[in-house]
């Protein structure tokens, strides 16, 4: 059922289960198998969590905590590195897992995607899918079955983000029904069963006086430290923030100790009242539980007796809590996690370590897996057996009957054939087209999960002591970095990779283009056919071609004739190719940052093809990268010649060569190498050179005083609705006429938002080009600013155009080349 698979996963996620079998960790997850209190927090994105508290709860009072984000963030930024979109919503992923393993939680998401900012809750659910956000929600609650619920967010809307709102909002709403049979009644014939919390609160913050309507607060102090680390919650906290850093939070947990007292203040929304604690009248022992009274009290002994130098003396105290844990017969998927719990330490106590490896991590549906599976123990204080290894997902069992010591390591080799229907390994959310503010995911097993689950899961069975332990196991590849117990999970990978020469390709009315398309071997002797499939309008010519090759990571490039319609038009095509009777059309992208795993994406291999009328003037482009986009590369599909710069590159004799420089979203937040060579770039521009400097978040991080040769005030101006209508404040100005005549037709079909962090004061040299709005807003136009400067010209933006070229929008283009053009 639904929940005993997020059960387990959500095991294998939290730090309480994770890391190394050493004494204190056994300790700490003897104390959560103790404490039977539930905490879930909510809030809209990763890095809204509230770290410091999680700790308290996980680590400090050994409650089940976990953290519901209702996206993945991926509408944000990344200040590490290109990636952003789906991209980056797989990194924070990664991100939220690896926090919750420093502070004990664990985690889940809703399919809502984070669309950008958003101004107001109402936007926000008019863009989610509200009743499945609600529905995702109230999943969650019926899955980890809390006792309290928290919100992040206030219910009052203003002075934040919309999704902030939207997400206490919901959180209220989803307390309400989650213990309403009639609500979701799929989910119940699914196998969940209605939980209604006792109560829930928002988390003020800090010390406060009185709640938003007079309502009584509750106060409770999140500062001390693990007992049995010694770490205070503040440092844990901030080490698990730091995981964080495509936010810009890597050096969040370099501090020091302990940061002292720390308030935390809880106001009531619903639910019964409380006194002292948010737990208040919750029965958190074992005594909540019918027959578990005992269960508490064992527990309580092995703790007091337990010997952190010979962890195995309490194997057999634990042996006699697992046969009176199986003889507790009560439906209660909280008892199912604690018994997968308790085999987790018994393991733990007795050492028994079991790896199962596989020659090459990456696998093609239909291959053999070549299973080496070993076993060590490091106590025989109870005979242990290895009985089995399962194969759950082929309904598949290798018999091994192995009595284990520990004078030696039991090994069995296993070939196992992964079925030929298997599908590339993808993240569930990203295996379907979206809509516009939600990700698709026909597997209701699968919704609320971080990520996917392991693609071959194993179930070693062990006979211990006369009861079975089951030890869940995956495959995995050991790399080069062994030594550190550094290992890659199996991935199911088709038996060739189609890489497009480009993301987005422009064309004229009528026009033909090359499309050319890499053909990778993943696998030998690979051969079979390629197409690219295109929607009614658009011809591709030939229809198909052939390919074959002969060794692993050979390629070959295929190019197709593309042509467009006669009027202007999008669409998305797909290159596809067939293999042994079946289609593949997955690309490659590989993502490794030192604070993840080493993440492969296989998205579609699909560009976006563009009929526009476009003209552009000049030819040489210099490109100077910001924080992570690929705009550089769109312009070269504009057929600019770019030419990619860093500061040193800010001479004369290398800039007069250039028809215009453009300057990457939030350069001046990231690089360090611009500030001082701006007088050179100044002096381009007033010799007639043209720069088009895009925005740059203000703050602390701002590494230039000076952004432009003329004053100018960043804001946190913005514009969210990507609709909002655009008023044109200078018609007459070349930015609108020249080469490309700019419309309201132009400002169709963007993405996400209009723009972001406008200028709002700027000296009279400046013209502003543009006005938009968010509804209700007045006029914000500081989102074009273009100034004469000498004999050229200088354009600061706000414009998204790092998200609008990537999209293939085709206003987005023609306006651009507007940009890049001027005093040409």
């Amino acid at each position: 059922m639904a929940t005993a698979i997020c059960s387990l996963l959500c095991l294998s996620a939290t730090g309480q289960v994770a890391g190394p079998s050493s004494s204190t960790n056994i300790l700490q997850n003897l104390d959560s198998f103790r404490e039977m209190g539930s905490v879930l927090y909510v809030a809209a994105h990763p890095d809204d969590e509230n770290n410091q508290l999680i700790a308290y709860l996980a680590r400090g009072r050994h409650y089940r905590t976990a953290y519901l984000s209702l996206t993945r963030g991926d509408g944000g930024q990344n200040v590490l590195g290109p990636e952003f979109g789906n991209e980056l919503g797989v990194i924070r992923t990664e991100e939220l897992l690896a926090a919750r393993n420093v502070d004990g939680g664990r985690q889940y998401f809703s399919r809502a995607m984070d669309f950008g900012f958003s101004k107001d809750y109402r936007e926000t659910l008019g863009i989610w899918d509200k009743e499945q956000v609600l529905a995702d929600t109230v999943r969650v609650i019926r899955e980890f079955r809390p006792d309290v619920v928290i919100t992040r967010f206030s219910l009052i809307p203003g002075g934040t983000h919309g999704h902030h709102t939207a997400s206490a909002m919901l959180a209220l709403e989803a307390f309400k029904m989650a213990g309403d049979p009639k609500a979701f009644p799929d989910q119940i014939q699914e196998g969940l069963k209605p939980w209604q919390p006792k109560r829930i609160f928002w988390n003020m913050g800090g010390f406060q006086n009185g709640g938003t309507n007079g309502n009584p607060i509750i106060r409770i102090n999140d500062g001390g430290s693990d007992v049995v680390t010694g770490e205070s919650f503040s440092k844990i906290a901030g080490q698990s923030r730091s995981m964080h850093k495509t936010q810009g939070f890597g050096n969040f947990g370099n501090g020091g100790g302990d940061s002292g007292p720390r308030n935390e203040s809880f106001e009531l929304l619903a639910g019964d009242p409380a006194t002292n604690d948010i737990l208040d009248g919750v029965d958190a022992t074992w005594t909540r539980v019918p027959g578990g009274a005992d269960i508490g009290q064992l527990t309580d002994d092995v703790i007091a007796k337990f010997n952190l130098q010979d962890p195995a003396a309490s194997v057999p105290a634990l042996l006699e809590i697992k046969k009176r844990l199986a003889d507790v017969a009560v439906y209660d998927p909280i008892v199912n996690e604690k018994q997968k719990l308790l085999d987790h330490i018994i393991q733990q106590c007795l050492g028994l370590n079991v790896v199962t490896t596989v020659p090459q991590a990456e696998v093609v549906p239909g291959e053999t897996l070549n299973l080496q599976m070993t076993a060590k123990i490091q106590s025989d204080v109870v005979p242990v057996r290895w009985v089995a290894a399962k194969y759950p997902s082929i309904n598949g069992e290798f018999a091994v009957g192995a009595d284990l010591s520990t004078s030696a390591v039991a090994s069995r080799d296993s070939a196992e054939t992964l079925p030929s229907d298997t599908s590339v390994s993808q993240p569930y959310w990203l295996r379907e087209p979206p809509t516009p503010g939600m990700f698709v995911v026909e597997d209701p097993n699968l919704i609320a999960r971080p990520e996917n689950p392991p693609i071959f899961p194993i179930e070693q069975v062990f006979d211990v002591g006369g009861q079975t332990l089951v030890v869940p196991d995956r495959p995995v590849q050991a790399t080069a970095e062994r030594d550190k117990g550094e290992t890659r999970d199996l991935e199911v990978i088709s038996p060739v990779t189609l890489n497009l020469s480009s993301s987005v390709k422009l064309f004229g009315p009528g026009n033909s283009c090359p499309m050319t398309v890499t053909v990778v071997a993943d696998r030998r002797d690979i051969a079979g056919v390629l197409r690219l499939d295109a929607p009614g309008g658009w011809k591709v010519s030939p229809t198909r071609q052939s390919f074959n090759l002969a060794k692993t990571g050979d390629q070959t490039e295929v190019t197709f004739i593309v042509t467009a319609p006669g009027q202007s038009a999008t669409a998305n095509i797909t290159a596809e190719a067939k293999v042994d009777g079946k289609w593949y059309n997955n690309g490659r992208a590989v993502i490794n940052y030192p604070h993840i795993p080493l993440l492969l994406l296989q998205p579609r291999a699909q560009f976006k093809a563009v009929c526009l009328n476009m003209k552009i003037r000049g030819h040489n482009v210099g490109y100077l990268p910001g924080a992570g986009d690929s705009v550089g590369q769109c312009l070269e599909e504009m057929g600019y010649q770019v030419t990619t710069l860093t500061g040193t590159n800010l001479t004369p004799d290398k800039l007069k060569k250039l028809d215009a420089v453009v300057i990457g979203v939030r350069a001046f937040n990231v690089r360090t190498d611009l500030a001082t060579h701006l007088p050179a770039l100044f002096d381009y521009v007033h010799n007639g050179g043209n720069v088009i400097e895009q925005y740059n978040r203000p703050g602390r991080d701002l590494k230039a005083d000076q952004l432009a040769p003329y004053s100018l005030h960043l804001s946190s101006d913005r514009v969210t609705d990507p609709v909002a209508p655009m008023a044109f404040l200078a018609p007459d100005h070349p930015a609108l006429n020249t080469p490309n005549k700019i419309t309201s037709a132009d400002f169709d079909g963007w993405v996400q938002e209009r723009g972001t962090y406008f200028p709002d004061e700027w000296a009279e040299q400046w013209t502003p080009i543009l006005a938009c709005n968010d509804t209700g807003e007045s006029p914000l136009k500081g989102s074009l600013l273009v100034a004469l400067y000498g004999k050229g010209y200088f354009v600061y933006t706000g414009l998204v155009f790092f998200r609008e070229l990537p999209a293939g929008v085709p206003g987005a283009y023609r306006l651009f080349a507007n940009l890049v053009s001027l005093g040409k």
